[in-house]
């Protein structure tokens, strides 16, 4: 007997993959919930289906009251995810105080929430490891993720339903156009190419050369797969790393991206250096307002992931980078 699955935050980025995903195993009986203040984000939700939408303004309190019937799971995506965002009040009641209510009211009706954390939680950290002793979030937005994240942990004891959150890495893929500046460096360079014919990264910070700071840069078919394992095995529960495990230099993205732009018009691929060489790729100076508030490298250590039973093949920057250009080539940037 099939149940309404409830996605918060439908028309975004990673919420509107996850219902694409739902949908591709012949689950539409979906209820999408968001905020379309920010009305071109409805593009997301287009060529998907649902059963309703409802306003998140309304979803908390309705929800809370068993409106919406007998709801199998919840993917909780929706959140402010600007981090130059500096309302902190507004940060916390969205990411904080929205979430604590949902999850009173999953773990009282027995609704299973599955929701996303984020890698932001580690901030100054040098090791990314789901334990206390590396969490040191550098902004409010981290905070706020990482306050709930720790509510999780001590509600789940004597908990009778499955609650499972994710520390997304370095998402990138199809959806997050809408996201101006917090969009993926995947997403900017792919415009940078189309419209300059170059793509710019950072020079030298931090110890490391140019363009080769690091990051965990996880392809959002990826995120969608992890959640949707964890949907089919309601008994693992806690907090969970989602990244590739693999740090990769943002060089690699940019070569990735150039090279699969290129062969959509048939030239060939060429090498990082070749492309530096023919002002392809250039570097430009580290950013003054970013010197140390900048993480030079993330790698999710993935020991939680893999403990459980999780053993989703994660795609490189290389393989994730043709898939997206690929699949954005016929739509508009």
């Amino acid at each position: 007997m099939s149940h309404r699955i409830i996605v918060t935050g439908a028309a975004g980025f990673i919420g509107s993959n996850i219902v694409r995903g739902l949908n591709a195993r012949g689950i539409t009986d979906i209820l999408a919930v968001d905020n379309l203040s920010q009305a071109d984000k409805f593009r997301n939700l287009v060529d998907l289906r649902i059963c309703d939408y409802v306003d998140k303004t309304e979803f908390y309190e309705a929800f809370a009251q068993g409106r919406y019937g007998d709801v199998e799971a919840v993917f909780h995506e929706g959140a402010c995810s600007d981090t130059m965002q500096h309302d902190g009040r507004y940060m916390m009641d969205n990411n904080y105080a929205a979430s604590r209510r949902l999850l009173d009211t999953c773990l009282q009706d027995g609704t299973r929430l599955l929701y996303a954390s984020s890698a932001a939680v580690y901030g100054a950290s040098e090791r990314f490891v789901e334990l206390p002793e590396y969490e040191r979030p550098l902004n409010v937005y981290g905070y706020s993720k990482l306050l709930f994240d720790q509510l999780v942990r001590r509600r789940l004891h004597g908990a009778h339903t499955q609650v499972a959150g994710f520390r997304y890495f370095n998402v990138y893929g199809p959806g997050e156009q809408h996201k101006g500046r917090m969009a993926s460096v995947a997403w900017h360079h792919m415009n940078q190419f189309r419209d300059h014919g170059r793509v710019e990264l950072f020079g030298a910070y931090g110890g490391y050369g140019a363009g080769e700071q690091m990051r965990d840069f996880v392809y959002v078919d990826d995120v969608v797969a992890v959640n949707l394992w964890f949907f089919d095995h309601p008994r693992h529960s806690g907090v969970f790393n989602l990244g590739s495990g693999r740090a990769q230099p943002f060089n690699d993205i940019a070569h990735a991206v150039i090279n699969a732009l290129r062969a959509q018009s048939a030239q060939d691929e060429l090498p990082l250096r070749q492309m530096v060489d023919e002002r392809l790729l250039g570097y430009v100076d580290f950013p003054a307002a970013l010197r140390g508030k900048y993480q030079c490298f993330t790698q999710a250590e993935l020991h939680a992931l893999r403990s459980v039973g999780c053993d989703h093949v994660f795609a490189d920057v290389a393989r994730g980078v043709r898939a997206y250009v690929e699949r954005v080539a016929v739509q508009p940037a």
